[in-house]
C-alpha cells in the first residue's frame, strides 16, 4: 500500500520506520517526475532534496519549528509532506505556487525565491523567539551551496555567531550546483570535501567494517555515527571553514542516507546553539534524464516526456537566444567586450559567448552587487562589460548601478532577461520593477526592443556608449514577430503607423508595440486616427515624442512594467516641462505583487488587452472618460461610433 497518500501533515511521519521512510522517498520521487513533467517546474533540485526534507520533518515540528528554504524552489517535497499533494495546477492560477507561499500553508514562512536571504530571516526569527519566551522552538534554514556565494549569507553568519544561545540549525544542501555548477573559491573548497578520497574512503570503509560485525556492529556504527561525522570533518579539514565563526559543525553527511540524516539532525537539535549540518546531495537523483543533463540537471523544465525527459514541444527562437547570438557577433568584432552574470550563465544566454571566448566571461555566483561594482572597475580599466541577469534580480544591485556605475560615468551595459510579466513563477519573479527603478539613475539609457532585429541593433548601439550605463530589457519566451517601421525619425524613434487624422499617439514600449498596433487598428475601424511609435530607447524621452504629442489630442503609453514611476510618467513629466498640455494616459501593471498565473491572464487582469484599451480610448476621445482628449482645431468633431456600433457626438 502506498504511503504518500496517507501523509496529510508532518505528524504522520512519526509512526513510520526508517524502512518506511525510504519507501516514502521512492514514492515522492516517482510523484515528482510524473507530475512536474506535466506542468513544468523545478524538478532537479527537488529530486535531490527528498531524503533531506523527509528527515527534517521527521526530526523537527513544523510549523512550530519554522523551516526556511533557500531558495524556495526546492520546497516541493516540503509541500507534499505538509498536506499539499494536488500538483495538477502547479504554477498555474488557482494551483500551488512554485515557491513557499504563506497563503497556502502555515508551514510556509518565507517565499525565499531570491537567494542568500534565508540566514538573515532565520537569525531574525530565532532572536524573536528567544526574546518572547519561546526559546525551546528551533529555526531551520536549508541553504543550497549556491546561496553560499551570496554576500548576505556571510553577513548573517557573522551576526549569528555573535549570539550562541539560540536553537538555530543551518542545513547546507550541497550538490555542487545552483543553476549550473557552483563557482568560486567557496565552491572549490566544498568540492574538495565532496569528492575527496579521504572523506569518501574513510566513511565507506568505516561503514563496511562495522557492517561485517552483523547487527551488533551496525548498532555500534549508528551509535557513533554523529561522532564519526565530527571526526571526518576535522580529518578533511572542513571544520576549519567555520572555526573562526564559532559555529558548531556537523558533516559532511550523505544527504540521501536517511539513517545518517535523522541521527545527525537529532544531534543538532540538542545543541542549544547555532549549528551547521553539511549534507551532500545529488541534484536530479533517481531520474536518469536529469542526471544525464550536464547543463543544469533539469533545474527547471517545461512540459516533458517523463520516460525520456525530452521536451514535448519545440519552441520558436527565444529572446534569450537572439541576445546570445548577437553578443557572440559583437564579441568577435570587439575584444574589449566581456560578459558577466550572477550564477546564471546558461539561463541568460551567455553560454555561447563563454564557449567562444572562455577567458572573457565572469560568473560571480549569486552576487549581483559585486558583479555590478566589479563591472564599473572593468569599465575604468578599458573594458566594456555586458552584465546579464534576470530583471527581477536587478533590484539587488541598484545601489551599485547608481553609485558605482552611473556616478562614475562607467560604460556598462545591463541586459535584463525575463523583463515584465513572467507568469508562473509568481510575484518575486515578475520583472516589472526595472523601468520605474532604473530610470531615476542619472544619464542612464534604457532600451526595449520590439522584435529580434531591434534587439540586435539596440545591443550594438548600447556597447558603443562608453560614458553612461545602458540597459536592454526583453521578456521571457518566444521572440515577437517583426514589425518594420514606416520611417525612423532623426533621434531614433520608429514610426510604425501614421495617418492623416492625428487623434491618438500610441507609444508602445518594446514588445508592447504589437499591442499598440492592434489598438490602432481597432481605433481606425471606429474612425479615430492613431499614430503608433516605438521609442526604441525608452529613456531618455526623445524630442520627437514631445513634438508628436503636441500635434495629437491624446497620448497613450503602453509598458510591461508598473505604472507608478514608469516610462509613461516620465513622458508626461517631459511634456509638461516642454509646455505641451496633451493629456497622457499611462498604461501598465499595477503597483502590487501579482500572483502566479499565465501572462495572458495577468495582462487581462491589468486591462492590457487591445479591446479594453481601444474601448477606453474611444471614451476618452468622446470626453466621457478621464483623461479627456483635447478638442481638435476645428469647431466641431465628427460623429464617432463606439465599440458596440452606436454613434455618439463628441
Amino acid at each position: 500500500m502506498a504511503i504518500l497518500p496517507s501523509i496529510t501533515g508532518p505528524d504522520d511521519l512519526d509512526g513510520l520506520s526508517l524502512d518506511q521512510l525510504r519507501e516514502l522517498a521512492a514514492e515522492v520521487r516517482s510523484f515528482l517526475v510524473e507530475n512536474v513533467s506535466r506542468t513544468g517546474g523545478h524538478l532537479g533540485p527537488n529530486l535531490g532534496a527528498v531524503e533531506l526534507t523527509i528527515a527534517l520533518h521527521k526530526v523537527f515540528r513544523s510549523p512550530d519549528d519554522p523551516m526556511i528554504f533557500d531558495t524556495g524552489h526546492q520546497s516541493y517535497v516540503h509541500k507534499l509532506l505538509t498536506g499539499r499533494q494536488d500538483f495538477s495546477g502547479l504554477r498555474s492560477r488557482g494551483g500551488l505556487a512554485g515557491y513557499p507561499q504563506r497563503s497556502e500553508s502555515p508551514h510556509d514562512v518565507v517565499e525565499s525565491s531570491h537567494a542568500s536571504s534565508s540566514l538573515s530571516w532565520a537569525d531574525g526569527i530565532s532572536r524573536a523567539l528567544t526574546r518572547t519566551g519561546r526559546a525551546d522552538r528551533h529555526v531551520i534554514a536549508v541553504v543550497g551551496d549556491g546561496a553560499l556565494t551570496g554576500g548576505m549569507t556571510w553577513e548573517a553568519l557573522n551576526n549569528i555567531s555573535d549570539d550562541n544561545n539560540r536553537n538555530l540549525v543551518i542545513v547546507v544542501n550541497d550538490n555542487g550546483r545552483s543553476y549550473a555548477p557552483t563557482i568560486g573559491g567557496m565552491a572549490r573548497y566544498l568540492n574538495r570535501v565532496r569528492t575527496g578520497d579521504t572523506y569518501r574512503d574513510f566513511y565507506r570503509g568505516t561503514e563496511t567494517f562495522f557492517a561485517k560485525m552483523g547487527p551488533a556492529g551496525r548498532a555500534v556504527y549508528r551509535g557513533v555515527r554523529g561522532g564519526t561525522h565530527g571526526f571526518l570533518s576535522r580529518f578533511t579539514n572542513n571544520a576549519a571553514l567555520y572555526s573562526n565563526l564559532d559555529i558548531k559543525y556537523l558533516g559532511p553527511i550523505d544527504g540521501h542516507d536517511l539513517d545518517a540524516l535523522v541521527e545527525t539532525l537529532e544531534l543538532a537539535k540538542t545543541y542549544g546553539a547555532p549549528v551547521i549540518v553539511h549534507t551532500i546531495t545529488e541534484k536530479g537523483r533517481g531520474y536518469q534524464p536529469a542526471r544525464d543533463d550536464v547543463a543544469d540537471q533539469f533545474h527547471a523544465v517545461g512540459r516533458i516526456d517523463p520516460a525520456t525527459g525530452g521536451a514535448l514541444s519545440t519552441a520558436r527562437p527565444a529572446w534569450t537566444d537572439v541576445f546570445a547570438d548577437e553578443l557572440v557577433e559583437i564579441g568577435a568584432r570587439r575584444d574589449d567586450v566581456i560578459a558577466m552574470t550572477a550564477a546564471m550563465l546558461r539561463p541568460t544566454g551567455l553560454a555561447p559567448f563563454a564557449e567562444r571566448f572562455p577567458d572573457r566571461v565572469y560568473d560571480v555566483g549569486i552576487a549581483e552587487q559585486h558583479a555590478v561594482a566589479s563591472a564599473a572597475g572593468m569599465a575604468f580599466g578599458g573594458l566594456h562589460p555586458v552584465v546579464a541577469v534576470y530583471a527581477t534580480f536587478m533590484g539587488r544591485a541598484f545601489d551599485q548601478v547608481l553609485m558605482d556605475v552611473a556616478l562614475h560615468r562607467a560604460g556598462v551595459t545591463f541586459v535584463l532577461d525575463r523583463a515584465g510579466v513572467t507568469g508562473p513563477d509568481g510575484p518575486s519573479h515578475h520583472g516589472m520593477w526595472d523601468l520605474a527603478m532604473l530610470q531615476i539613475v542619472p544619464n542612464i539609457r534604457i532600451a526595449a526592443p520590439r522584435d529580434a532585429e531591434r534587439l540586435r541593433e539596440l545591443l550594438s548601439e548600447a556597447v558603443e556608449v562608453s560614458d553612461a550605463p545602458t540597459v536592454i530589457r526583453f521578456p521571457k519566451g518566444d521572440v515577437a514577430p517583426p514589425i518594420d517601421a514606416v520611417r525612423r525619425l532623426p533621434d531614433g524613434v520608429d514610426v510604425l503607423v501614421e495617418c492623416d487624422a492625428q487623434d491618438v499617439l500610441l507609444v508602445g514600449i518594446g514588445p508592447f508595440a504589437h499591442l499598440a498596433m492592434d489598438v490602432a487598428a481597432r481605433l481606425r475601424a471606429q474612425g479615430i486616427g492613431a499614430t503608433v511609435i516605438d521609442p526604441r530607447w525608452a529613456i531618455p524621452v526623445q524630442q520627437s515624442i514631445v513634438d508628436l504629442a503636441a500635434s495629437h489630442r491624446l497620448v497613450i503609453t503602453l509598458e510591461d512594467g508598473i505604472r507608478v514611476g514608469g516610462v509613461g510618467t516620465r513622458v508626461r513629466q517631459v511634456l509638461r516641462e516642454s509646455g505641451v498640455d496633451t493629456a497622457v494616459d499611462e498604461l501598465g501593471l499595477p503597483d502590487s505583487f501579482i500572483d502566479h498565473a499565465s501572462r495572458e491572464q495577468i495582462l487581462e487582469d491589468a486591462g492590457l488587452t487591445a479591446a479594453k484599451i481601444a474601448q477606453d480610448v474611444v471614451a476618452q476621445v468622446l470626453g466621457t472618460r478621464i483623461p479627456v482628449a483635447r478638442q481638435t482645431l476645428t469647431s466641431e468633431l465628427p460623429a464617432i461610433p463606439d465599440l458596440a456600433g452606436r454613434r455618439s457626438d463628441a
